[in-house]
């Protein structure tokens, strides 16, 4: 049966979206979640959210408890986690507003835990495909649908954050052919493989970082996010509930000769 976790990015912090929406308290062994967890329905179908950063954006990305959320998400059934997640543009026609399913990623974090493994046993997860490609086509399917601006692929280089882009670091992650830039992607879609399940982002644009000669803010990137949830919500509202359990994607199967 499909379950589907909703990991909620910059400006999402509620799930208003839901009927029979039911806060509840999970505890995982790598500590508790963002935030308690809500549950609901999505027409027939059982959705789990969690806001990413907390309610109130508390949580900068180093010190989500990326582990935590995951996990929680896991123990709670989840078969697929949409993760939407404001990011910069890095391509002039990627444009603010814009939707990407990202299909590639560059780790550029430095501080953070991106296994569950690690004590008794060691996970050589393969990343080669990160983002699970049945659930990013459905995205893509549902997004064409209801005529949202989107990108079916992208390569997105993941920074540890908080702050912003030099022009000189702008330039150089567009030299290496990626589209959009954001903090969060990494170490959760590595974690999801890891927990194996399906796992696709919805990568939500709010700015060209600076590298079109105009410095990032927060102000800024909140503005243009109101528009964009609003266009997540719809989304996630028209893709939910026709997702199947027949999968032609190898997520599942992901700790198969991973783990040594």
């Amino acid at each position: 049966m499909v379950k589907v976790g909703i990991i909620g990015g910059t400006g999402m912090y509620d799930a208003d979206f839901l009927s029979e929406p039911k806060e509840i308290s999970v505890d995982t062994p790598y500590g508790r979640p963002s935030e308690p967890v809500t549950t609901g329905k999505i027409k027939d179908v059982d959705v789990v959210v969690i806001p990413r950063h907390a309610k109130g954006h508390k949580l900068n990305p180093t010190n989500v408890n990326y582990r935590a959320n995951i996990w929680a998400m896991k123990q709670l059934g989840v078969t697929h986690i949409i993760a939407p997640c404001a990011v910069g543009s890095l391509e002039e026609d990627v444009n603010p507003g814009d939707l990407v399913f990202t299909d590639q990623f560059i780790d550029r974090t430095t501080k953070r835990v991106s296994t569950f493994y690690g004590k008794d046993k060691v996970c050589h997860i393969s990343m080669a495909e990160p983002f699970c490609p049945q659930l990013r086509q459905s995205l893509a399917d549902a997004s064409e649908q209801l005529g949202i601006p989107y990108h079916d692929s992208g390569t997105n280089v993941v920074v540890e954050g908080p702050r912003f882009s030099t022009l000189a670091e702008s330039e150089l992650f567009r030299s290496w052919g990626c589209s959009t830039i954001n903090m969060t992607m990494v170490p959760e879609s590595v974690l999801a493989r890891e927990a194996e399940i399906c796992y696709a982002a919805v990568a939500q644009v709010t700015d060209y970082d600076c590298w079109k000669g105009e410095a990032v803010t927060a102000g800024a990137i909140v503005k243009t996010l109101k528009n964009n949830v609003e266009k997540t919500k719809r989304l996630l509202l028209e893709v939910i509930p026709k997702l199947t359990d027949e999968k032609t994607c190898n997520c599942g199967e992901a700790l198969k000769n991973a783990v040594l």
